[in-house]
């Protein structure tokens, strides 16, 4: 049946939730965009067209969700609140271009198929602020690529997401998603647009798959590396580089015992090799000098060459 709710008024949809005995969790990270201008303009940002899978997150009582289907999209949405997957259910379960999958999208994304017959998928999310930043590094560090993503969130994530290397923002997510999508920063979103209101701004963010490098081109060891090179924010590269060789991802044993380089004869001799200052910080590496350095760690571990993915 078509949904029985006002997305647009907070009031409806408190009396929605105290009518069927739901409530907001806030572990959860609930907050539905009450905004429809938003909305339209998130959905807009997504540019589907009849017959376009789309994977949602978060779809709380279905706002977005009924907008996706209005548009034609092959939705397949992803909850974990109980309470939510319920009324999804009674709202959109007759419809067949909706799927609901139940559970925590961590546990259940690796398990779904991207669309029919596994077609590229788009991506729609206003993504609780808890779990936004390690989902998104969790699809792409996994090969789970999009189309197109258009997802809401935390202001604070999203300068995180967008920054550029240099700035105090770039970080290791802003790495791993720059070097999957090209990256565009949509509206800021006020605190109103949202019920319950949360106390920070929010804002969208469109994600385009890259079609100048395809994911496979990337060194095994660049995304467990990037990692690694920003565990510690004030170390330098080389000792963030020391430490994650020693950190047993890519077996330390390898760079022991007889014949083997001291470990910090091995990273100052990656660095040179790479043109990158020992003395440098993460913070200011590029993609490519990330790139170089990955490709250059894995010609030293035996076996390197021939498609041994550790850490991958």
């Amino acid at each position: 049946m078509p949904p029985s709710i006002n997305y647009d008024s907070p009031q409806e949809i408190r009396a929605f939730l105290e009518k069927n005995g739901l409530g907001m969790r806030k572990h959860f990270g609930q907050n539905f965009l009450i905004n429809p201008g938003a909305r339209s303009r998130l959905l807009d940002a997504l540019e589907i067209v009849p017959g376009d899978p789309v994977w949602e997150v978060g779809p709380g009582l279905g706002a977005m969700t009924a907008g996706l289907l209005e548009r034609g999209a092959k939705v397949r949405a992803f909850e974990i609140d109980t309470g939510f997957i319920k009324a999804l259910g009674e709202f959109f379960g007759d419809n067949p271009d909706f799927t609901l999958i139940p559970g925590d999208v961590f546990k259940t994304w690796p398990e779904t198929p991207a669309g029919p017959a596994n077609q590229a998928a788009n991506f729609l999310g206003n993504l609780p602020y808890n779990i936004a930043a390690a989902l998104l590094a969790d699809l792409i560090e996994k090969n789970r690529l999009f189309t197109r993503m258009v997802v809401t969130v935390q202001r604070e994530v999203a300068r995180r997401i967008c920054a550029s290397a240099g700035s105090e923002d770039y970080s290791s997510i802003s790495v791993l998603c720059a070097s999957a999508y090209t990256i565009k920063p949509l509206m800021v979103l006020k605190g109103a647009s949202f019920y319950p209101a949360p106390r920070v701004d929010s804002q969208g963010i469109r994600f385009d798959i890259r079609t100048d490098i395809a994911p496979q081109a990337y060194p095994p060891l660049f995304r467990p590396l990037v990692r690694g090179l920003f565990a510690s924010r004030r170390k330098t590269v080389k000792n963030n580089l020391q430490s994650f060789i020693l950190s047993g991802i890519i077996h330390p044993k390898e760079f022991q015992g007889a014949g083997k380089k001291p470990v910090q004869e091995l990273a100052l001799g990656l660095l040179e090799t790479c043109g990158i200052d020992p003395n440098e910080r993460a913070e200011n590496l590029g993609i490519s000098e990330f790139s170089a350095l990955a490709a250059a760690l894995t010609q030293e571990i035996p076996g390197g060459n021939d498609g041994d993915r550790r850490g991958s």
